[in-house]
């Protein structure tokens, strides 16, 4: 009864039935558009602009679009795509995640939709997780947009601003997701408007988007400033936690990856460090620093969570194994480990900007994705980014064997059964594929295969500059290739000569990861395009998932049995214990990935809030509306707090009169005398009617261009200044808001209030501080705006054709602090225009 509902009710079904409609419209099409010539082929890209122009949707389009870049690739390619690929990227078109098996043409997929919404002008992102990939697909696809008449941008870490701003300016740009975020982020903090390299976010097409929207979520891109802080605690926390005994001193719990000091060692840790109270509040810093040099060496590992290259740490990604270059672990883990390794201690960094994938990409007005394997993780696609995955079906049936995995009792049982398992393919000539979860396990594995003479490449995080080249000659006859999870992701394993007969492709695994997903990955390795291949997981009961979630039954079984480590079991009961862990880990996974979103969300609607003010505060010709604004807002929180309304005994007008003339106008301007006998408004009138009498006397002093331009290094060092502290606080306050939650309140609730009085009380802060330099400071110097937290000026340039002018010099004499003012007031200088910021 339930198969029946699903067959009716299924979602996938329906979508790929209006799919199948959508590939018949674009197939009618075919002898239509393959009777064109080039030329007229290539005309029907101006066509399709005009028309959409005047007021056609790519909806109407679709069609039309989809048949022409199909016709394209078959005369610019020689590819031509299939029906399955047509339906694969009017999936794409419609903002969903197709999911295409490995060797059904995802990047060619692409295209279509690519260059449909690439006719409005506004510009196509298509997303890939390394800069190899993205090199070799805009190279490649490249040749057929040229062909149609679109230009094609790739945008790389190396590339300069100009080149940056060339690549984004283009028709369809290529670029890794890190270097989109950081291009997004940078663009938030430049100094004048012709430095922002991006255009508004469209449309983007991601590659391998289950790696970039999930495995990468929790992972947030950061641009930091240093701050100074001594390396000597963390070399003594080292030094204290190496004398440190499991159990006695310290307990490690695996599944949580927890450590805490039991009483003992908080005890050892008060003698060595001379102190009377660990947790004293004068202590915590200490107990910072000997918490996380306790984290560094019990729960991360040396070539698992990350490898020592050229004298520093480099995290590795757990999901890729990939080497992460530049990320550094934050609240002073990366120091411990540097110190574990005694290795040169980095200063700790602060924030500068912050942004999560999760918040980036949601940004886009359409967002699509291709990936082999997402439907495992479907609800998260729908809840977080309003994407459906729609599973397309395959060009030719898979006719690849899966078989059950293969359960040893012990790690050192399981690695001789693969290295024998890895020896009788050899001898017959079959490829393998021979996939790991960490790099110290393909080592391992490396090592047994040498000692039995069988030649090998290692593909892993140490060498994946070899990557492509390794993975391309993966399929030919005899070869053996060792990969972590990576597995050369977006490059084609295709069968050498010979190799269909001797069963396809051999992929075996040497570990379950705790995402299917992972697994289901290697196991696409094998098997693309209807090819033969066979798939074997082993497993033993002391892999990292086993212990963390596997059954005890299952181990007390095996004993029962009296199984030794020559014995496997196989048995598909094993098979689902493991998916039934993994579905718990993934789980655990989606709710911090989700509890993350919803905290960042907090941060994202001020960054939002920041970034637009920026925005309009570097476009803006004339900012002394916004200004008047700031300081109006400014002086009426101030009148209120001295002079509140309807407490006219509380009134303090002496500091009143001490905060104007300290903040807003020379000494002496204002008396009690002109304050009294007014009311709340009439004080906020005055005091606002005195400020513009002194800012139209300070504009005619300067230049119009001296004026506009002060205006805005004022506005933009307050905004930036305040800025970064804030998000350092909001940091701050996440830290600790989980402890709340023993007082029976929710702390998420707790940080979205916390954190909208904070953003308050910022606003309110840079409100004050530009009111107290518009009005107070003098300009002395060229006006140059500066990078707040380097301290470098940024010289604007001419670019685009508009010219931002520097501010010219205005000089003064030098006059001496107590000697009367130049300007003829009869007050001293310090007193007067003396009064710099």
């Amino acid at each position: 009864m339930l198969n029946i509902l699903n067959k009716v009710f299924d979602p996938n079904k329906r979508e790929i039935k209006r799919l199948e409609k959508v590939a018949d419209q674009v197939e009618a099409l075919a002898d239509e558009t393959a009777a064109l010539s080039d030329e007229q082929l290539r005309a029907k890209t101006e066509e399709f602009k005009e028309r959409y122009q005047n007021g056609e949707t790519v909806d109407d389009l679709l069609v039309e679009a989809f048949a022409v870049a199909r016709e394209g690739a078959k005369r610019a390619l020689g590819l031509y795509p299939y029906r399955v690929q047509i339906m694969g990227g009017a999936s794409l078109h419609d903002g969903n995640i197709s999911e295409m098996k490995t060797g059904e043409g995802k990047t060619l997929t692409s295209t279509m939709p690519v260059y449909l919404n690439a006719l409005t002008g506004k510009g196509v992102h298509v997303v890939t997780v390394n800069e190899y990939l993205a090199h070799r697909d805009a190279t490649e696809m490249g040749v057929l947009y040229d062909f149609l008449g679109l230009t094609v941008g790739l945008n790389l870490n190396s590339h300069s601003k100009e080149e940056k701003q060339a690549a984004y300016n283009a028709d369809i740009t290529y670029s890794t997701n890190n270097e989109l975020g950081f291009d997004y982020l940078r663009d938030n903090m430049v100094l004048y408007k012709e430095q922002m390299v991006q255009r508004p976010l469209h449309f983007a097409v991601i590659d391998e988007v289950d790696s970039i929207l999930i495995d990468e979520a929790r992972t947030p891109l950061i641009i930091s400033g240093s701050a100074q802080k001594s390396a000597q605690l963390y070399i003594q926390a080292n030094a204290f936690v190496r004398t440190l005994q499991k159990e006695t001193d310290y307990t490690y719990d695996e599944k949580t990856k927890g450590v805490q000091l039991t009483e003992e060692g908080m005890n050892r840790a008060e003698r060595a460090f001379n102190i009377d109270n660990l947790f004293d509040i004068n202590h915590v810093t200490l107990n910072h620093h000997i918490n996380q040099a306790l984290k560094a060496h019990v729960s991360m590992h040396l070539d698992v969570d990350y490898v020592v290259q050229d004298g520093e740490i480099v995290i590795v990604d757990q999901f890729t194994g990939r080497l992460m270059k530049g990320r550094r672990y934050s609240e002073g883990l990366h120091q411990a480990i540097e110190a574990k390794e005694g290795l040169e201690i980095q200063n700790e960094s602060m924030t500068l900007a912050t942004i999560t994938f999760q918040n980036y990409f949601r940004m886009y007005e359409k967002l699509s994705g291709m990936t082999g394997t997402a439907k495992t993780e479907e609800e998260e696609f729908r809840n977080i980014y309003n994407m459906n995955v729609i599973a397309i079906p395959t060009n030719r049936n898979i006719v690849r064997d899966d078989r059950a995995d293969l359960i040893y009792a012990s790690t050192d049982g399981k690695f001789r059964a693969v290295v024998e398992d890895i020896a009788e393919r050899y001898t017959k000539g079959q490829p393998v594929l021979v996939g790991t979860v960490a790099i110290e396990t393909s080592e391992v594995i490396s090592a047994y295969l040498s000692k039995k003479g069988i030649p090998h490449d290692v593909l892993n995080a140490k060498n994946h500059e070899r990557e492509a080249e390794i993975i391309a000659n993966a399929g030919n006859q005899g070869s053996v290739t060792i990969a972590t999870n990576m597995a050369g992701r977006g490059t084609d394993i295709k069968l050498g000569e010979g190799v269909k007969e001797l069963g396809g492709l051999a992929v075996i695994g040497t570990e379950r990861h705790e995402s299917r997903r992972i697994d289901n990955q290697l196991r696409g390795r094998s098997g693309r395009q209807g090819d033969p291949g066979v798939t074997q997981f082993y497993l033993s009961m002391e892999d990292e998932l086993m212990r963390r979630f596997g059954s005890d039954n299952m181990k007390s079984m095996m004993a029962r049995l009296g199984m030794d480590d020559s014995q496997p079991i196989q048995s598909k009961m094993v098979t689902r214990a493991v998916e039934s862990a993994q579905k718990r880990v993934e789980g655990n996974n989606f709710d911090s990935r989700k509890q993350l979103l919803q905290y960042d969300d907090v941060l994202r609607q001020q960054r939002e809030i920041i970034y637009k003010q920026r925005f309009d505060v570097m476009e803006s010709e004339n900012l002394r509306e916004i200004v008047e604004t700031m300081i109006e807002a400014s002086i009426q929180r101030n009148v209120a707090a001295f002079a509140p309304m309807g407490d006219e005994e509380g009134w303090n007008l002496q500091g009143l009169v001490d905060y104007l003339n300290g903040n807003l106008f020379n000494e002496g301007s204002i008396t009690i005398e002109d304050l009294e006998g007014k009311n709340e408004s009439e004080l906020v009138e005055f005091i606002l009617g005195k400020v513009k009498e002194d800012y139209d006397q300070k504009e005619a002093e300067l230049s119009e261009d001296q004026m506009r331009e002060f205006e805005k290094v004022i506005v933009l060092r307050a905004v930036d200044s305040k800025w970064m502290d804030h998000i350092d606080a909001m940091e701050q306050l996440r830290q600790g808001i989980h402890l709340r939650a023993y007082g029976q309140i929710d702390p998420l609730r707790e940080y979205q209030s916390e954190g909208f009085a904070m953003f308050e009380a910022m606003i309110a802060s840079m409100e004050d501080e530009v009111a107290k330099y518009i009005m107070k400071a003098e300009i002395r110097n060229n006006l140059e705006r500066k990078e707040v937290i380097k301290g470098q000026a940024v010289n604007p340039k001419e670019e685009d054709g508009g010219k931002v002018k520097k501010a010219p010099a205005r000089k003064k004499d030098e006059v001496g602090r107590n000697a009367l003012c130049p300007c003829g007031s009869g007050k001293k200088y310090k007193n007067c225009h003396g009064n710099l910021a």
